[in-house]
Parts: structure tokens; sequence; C-alpha cells
């Protein structure tokens, strides 16, 4: 685990995961570049600075869970993972090939260590994680749960429905990251439906709610960090994030949802974020 105060050591864990995440997406022709770009902070903070977990014991039942909920943004997830310890890095050069464990989703739990629930059709992440703690509370276990959800996700009548049970079970280990990245497959997201103000609805539903940059290494570890004293209310970050954040001529481009680099700009990526190859 990285220590407390090695956010530079952050910085760069979150550059080469952008890099390596660009690079497969160009070898494997894998989409929703944009989409992984946005929560790789997110992702950075959570695996190398928070998450109660031991890389030698994937399984062990005192983990802290963490769920992809936005499942399209796997290929940084899987990178993530594989720099973490969880799996050799080695496993990831047949990314996409027929036998591979690694798609464009989140296999099933068992095949991947580290995957703890198989998501792409969204909306089902939160539920699944309140399972998973409703099951902890049941068992006397202490460990958190951690659900990263997209914005557009927040369009599921799936997603609030799961959110009124945390608030009524008052489920204080739960905490939810909104990747706010403001854009979704097909336009903007407030203007696919009208999220905004997105904390306050979060509030409305029970649960103590912030906002934060999403790319604040720093803010991110603070909003994460376990509640003292606790508040008996889930947790909800409402994370605003940038669509390609990284990459110069990717950021803010919603066609990076689909589109998929070259190898002369997967240099050009690599360079801009400082990464040998």
């Amino acid at each position: 685990m990285t220590a407390l105060a090695d956010f530079p050591t952050l910085d760069l864990v979150a550059r080469k995961i952008r890099a390596r995440t660009v690079a497969t997406s160009q070898r494997t022709g894998t989409p929703h570049l944009g989409s992984c770009l946005s929560c790789i902070d997110i992702l950075t903070v959570l695996y190398f600075h928070e998450l109660r977990l031991d890389p030698a014991r994937p399984e062990d039942p005192e983990r802290d869970r963490f769920i992809l909920s936005k499942g399209h943004a796997a290929p940084a997830l899987f990178q993530v993972l594989a720099l973490r310890g969880l799996f050799p890095e080695g496993w990831l050069d047949n990314y996409g090939e027929d036998g591979s464990l690694f798609g464009e989703h989140p296999p099933v739990p068992g095949h991947v260590p580290g995957i703890e629930a198989a998501t792409g059709s969204l909306g089902h992440g939160l539920p699944l994680g309140l399972g998973m703690a409703l099951s902890a509370r049941i068992l006397g276990r202490g460990h958190r749960v951690f659900v990263l959800l997209s914005d557009g996700e927040c369009n599921e009548g799936s997603v609030w429905e799961a959110a009124m049970l945390a608030g009524a079970q008052k489920l204080d280990q739960v905490t939810v990251i909104v990747d706010y990245n403001k854009w979704q497959a097909t336009g903007r997201s407030n203007e696919v439906l009208a999220l905004a103000p997105l904390a306050d609805k979060w509030r409305a539903f029970g649960w103590d709610a912030t906002e934060v940059d999403g790319h604040d290494l720093r803010a991110l570890a603070a909003a994460v960090a376990p509640a003292r004293p606790s508040t008996g209310r889930p947790r909800a970050i409402v994370a605003h994030t940038v669509k390609g954040k990284g990459v110069s001529f990717m950021e803010d481009d919603n066609n990076w949802h689909y589109r998929i680099p070259t190898v002369d700009e997967v240099r050009a990526a690599r360079e801009e974020l400082g990464v040998p190859a």
C-alpha cells in the first residue's frame, strides 16, 4: 500500500495506467477509452492508497470490496489489478484474443483475481454492493464496499431503488463514487436526463454526499478515507472528471467513447504522459 503522503508516486502510477490503457486499446481494438481515462485517478487512489486488500490473498474474507459498475471501463481496471499485483502483468498479453480472460467488461468472479462482479449492464453494481454490505453486517465483518458508477448510469432506476435501500438500512460501510465526466454515449449527461444537481439527489435519498475534483489525488484520498465518527449514512462522492483525461487531444471529446487510437496517437499520448515505452 502506498504511503499516505506519497502522492507523487500515485501520480506516476496513474500516468502509467493511462499509457498502458491507451496502448491496449490500439492493440486490441477495445473501445470506451475516454470512459477509462476519466476514472483512472479514482482507481489509483482506491487500489494504491485506500482499499484494504492483500494481493497474495485476493479471496480474503476481510478484504474491502470494489465493484466497477461502469463495466465498460474494465480495460483500465485490468491494468490497475495487474500493476497492484493481483495477477501477473503478462496475463494481459493476449487481451481480447480467443481464450483470453480479458474482454471489454469484467468477467464472472473467479476468473480474474480482484474482480468482484461481472458488470457492464448498467445499474447493477450498486445493488450487488448493497448485498455484500448486508452480508458483512450479518456475518459481523467490518470490510467496506466501494462502487464506481458512471454519471450516465445514474439514469437507471435500479440505482435509485438501491440508494433508497441503503439509506433505510443505514449502510454506512458503502461508498459510491460517481465518475461525473458529463458525457454519455450519445450526448451530454445533463441533456439526456436532468442529473444536476447530482449531489443533492443523493442527499435527498439519505446519503452523506460530497463533491470533489476527480483528478485531485489528495482530494480523492480525503474523500474516501473512513468517516470518523460514523454518520450512520452511506456515502456518495460525486467526482467531477474529464472524459479522456490525461491526453489533451482526447479530453472532453466524446468521439473517444468508441474511437480506437492509431499507433501515432499512442506514441503522442505516451509522450504527453511522460511514460517510457
